[in-house]
């Protein structure tokens, strides 16, 4: 029996197949919150710059013309496919404006991580098929290098500007056009003509190329339709209207809207489609910031009386364990928390909650695949360790390692998912299009179990990638279930856990510790590492100790979402055993 969403969740409505995403965000046909009314769609959180929606609208269009200029490319002439724009750059008030200035065009956008060297920003660039590259000051060098090794000219090289604070008062060098340049330029130029596709066009068009780097390989270019990203904004707007509803007084007629927090990666699937798509087509604002510092971080919540943060694990943790800098400013605006990227654990949901008790803690899940939400906590029916309820318009099933299908509840299973979300497939990888998507389903390889909540409405809990459970005789062990458990622990600043080999269990789990700073200097590793193995012991079934032992690191290598890369730790666990001739 396949699962979908609870009673309660309204019914999706029909989703357009043959419209681009900058027309469905800014065309009030299709039913998005009206401009006029709606807040500034981005503000600079270290300055406060913005421009209204209609001025945004207007950037898109001028923008459109400039590009269309400058590279030659009009809507309707060639595929998207001759039309790629490369994007390497932190967060800016304009980078979605580049990016629906590009679906304007019949264009699509290949965002890369920031955080990516320049080596890897090339492979990118290459396996896309990128005609230009968008960039910021701080990464100028590492695109110009990635540029030149793929046969980018400099003069395809583009500046998204920054507010001088973020760049230490530097400008752009005066060789390089900048977005605002180009706006200025296309505001000169002769209207575009309009789109003109044809039904189902949507579905097959690819919209971004968003890279997954998965748990082993080179990462894969995901190909996400115009219509996928239009379906999870209106799956996520729809699923989230009866929690919203409740925020408006009785006596303002006009819809509630906030301020949400554009920290995350616009790169990053989440960042882009949920903090911007879907906050957008509401009517939100989002303040963005380019990089996480703590303090600014809490010094934009107080000055733009953001409502909603959108945050990842790593970043909870250490608001949880840093409340007295946290009291220094005024955080009275939050009404709550999403978090996705990667599980948040039951224990730190607690700890937050006990913090700030008027706070609703909610949780996601979804994957690049899925071009983003899959399920979702509802403000009203709050389950902590849920990933929340499905969308209106998603089915999944759970599957058993046979391959026989999971009815039932609290059985462990690979989810399966169908949905107008699930993308159109992998660029160039059909061995991996064929493991992951068969007749009409998307394999996640994340092993879940559905609940039955206190509310009586189903939730799905994800218990772990399936290629990283830890067998122990035959039982199954979650990583992210002992992290969260290890974390609990005073001595535990962040962690992480792995399989390490074990003549008679087969695996066992091993912890990596960052030692919290109130760890004394006096106190030996090997006294630290028995307390935090003892708590383990007290709380967790034997299968479950940290037979493999417990070492201690400076940092926990993880993603820029903040998903632990426990590929690094098992290869240095290789390495050391290699070494030592131990069993691998």
């Amino acid at each position: 029996m396949p699962f979908t969403s609870p009673s309660w969740v309204p019914k999706l409505p029909e989703i357009p197949d043959s419209i681009s995403i900058d027309q469905f965000m800014w065309d009030e046909n299709y039913n998005r919150h009206p401009l006029g009314y709606s807040r500034p769609p981005f503000t600079c959180g270290l300055t406060g710059k913005a421009y209204s929606a209609l001025e945004v609208k207007e950037r898109i269009d001028h923008l459109a013309r400039g590009l269309a200029k400058e590279l030659g490319w009009q809507p309707n002439q060639r595929t998207e496919w001759d039309k790629v724009i490369g994007v390497f750059s932190v967060n800016t008030i304009d980078t979605l404006t580049l990016a629906w200035a590009t679906h304007r065009l019949g264009g699509l956008q290949t965002p890369a991580n920031a955080a990516y060297s320049a080596e890897e920003l090339q492979y990118q660039l290459r396996d896309s098929g990128a005609k230009c590259l968008f960039t910021c000051l701080p990464l100028l060098e590492a695109s110009l290098q990635a540029a030149r090794a793929v046969g980018l000219p400099e003069n395809r090289v583009y500046i998204l500007e920054m507010p001088k604070v973020a760049t230490g008062g530097q400008e752009a060098p005066k060789q390089y056009k900048t977005v605002q340049q180009l706006i200025d330029e296309g505001s000169k130029q002769p209207r575009l003509e309009p789109l003109n596709w044809k039904q189902g066009q949507g579905k097959t068009q690819c919209a971004f190329l968003c890279y997954s780097s998965g748990t082993s390989g080179l990462p894969k270019g995901v190909k996400i339709s115009h219509y996928n990203v239009i379906a999870n904004t209106l799956q996520i707007s729809t699923y989230d209207k009866p929690y919203r509803d409740t925020k408006i007084e009785p006596r303002n007629q006009s819809d509630y809207i906030e301020n949400a927090l554009g920290l995350l990666p616009m790169s990053h699937i989440y960042g882009l489609v949920v903090i911007c798509h879907a906050s957008v087509y509401r009517g939100d604002g989002v303040v963005v910031l380019p990089k996480f510092e703590f303090k600014s971080f809490l010094q934009a919540i107080q000055n733009y009386k953001i409502n909603t943060l959108y945050l990842v694990p790593p970043i909870i943790i250490l608001m949880t364990k840093n409340k007295n800098v946290m009291d220094q400013f005024d955080l009275s605006s939050v009404q709550g928390i999403f978090t996705g990227a990667a599980p948040l654990g039951q224990e730190t949901a607690d700890d937050l909650q006990k913090l700030y008790p008027d706070w609703s803690i909610r949780q996601g899940y979804g994957l690049t695949e899925t071009s983003t939400v899959v399920c979702s906590t509802s403000g009203q029916d709050i389950w902590f360790g849920s990933s929340g309820s499905l969308l209106p318009g998603i089915t999944v099933k759970l599957m058993s390692i046979e391959g026989v299908e999971i009815t039932g509840y609290d059985q462990p299973g690979e989810l399966v998912v169908n949905s107008p979300s699930v993308v159109m497939g992998y660029l160039n990888k059909p061995e991996a299009d064929k493991e992951t998507f068969q007749d009409g389903w998307m394999r996640t390889g994340d092993e879940a179990v559905i609940r039955v909540a206190p509310s009586g409405h189903e939730h799905v809990f994800i218990v772990d990638r399936i290629k990283e459970l830890i067998k122990v005789k035959g039982l199954q062990v979650a990583p992210a279930e002992l992290e969260a458990h290890l974390l609990t622990h005073p001595s535990v600043a962040d962690c992480a856990v792995i399989p390490v080999p074990d003549e008679r269990a087969g695996e066992v789990p091993k912890a990596f510790v960052v030692k919290s700073t109130s760890v004394g200097l006096e106190e030996s590793d090997r006294m630290v590492a028995r307390e935090i193995a003892k708590h383990v012991e007290e709380h967790k079934a034997r299968h479950k100790w940290l037979k493999g032992g417990v070492e201690f690191i400076d940092v926990i290598p993880k993603s820029p979402s903040g998903k632990i890369l426990r590929r690094l730790l098992r290869d240095k666990e290789r390495e050391v055993r290699r070494a030592k001739g131990a069993k691998l």
